[in-house]
């Protein structure tokens, strides 16, 4: 956990506000947020769904960025009050605004994948 005041909290939180292109990196950037918008593009999914499909993540990882892109407003979690508890996501408005560079991103790294 970062420290709210340091430097370097600072220095992004100023260039996030100033920068489209910097606060769309760390909204969507790291090494999951992209696998697990793109599967979720294709429609609502189960927790254990999505789990299946990115066979390489950890749960920890996992529910740590269900919750970072939740709280940035791009899924939304869906909890049915069942026995046992069924949870499903599925993207917002601002969620499904990401789906052509989404789709330009995997598009660009097909062609130019080594």
């Amino acid at each position: 956990m970062r420290k709210e005041n340091s430097t370097n909290t600072l220095n992004k939180q100023n260039l996030e506000k100033e920068c489209g292109m910097s606060y769309a990196l760390t909204t969507i950037g790291g090494r999951w947020k992209p696998a697990i918008l793109w599967r979720l593009c294709k429609g609502k999914m189960r927790y254990s769904e999505l789990r299946d499909a990115i066979p390489n993540v950890t749960e920890r990882m996992l529910v740590l960025q269900l919750r970072e892109m939740e709280k940035d407003g791009l899924i939304k979690r869906i909890v049915y009050a069942e026995v046992p508890p069924r949870v499903e996501y599925e993207m917002t408005v601002k969620g499904n605004s990401l789906r052509p560079i989404l789709k330009s991103l995997s598009d660009w790294g097909d062609e130019n994948r080594l």
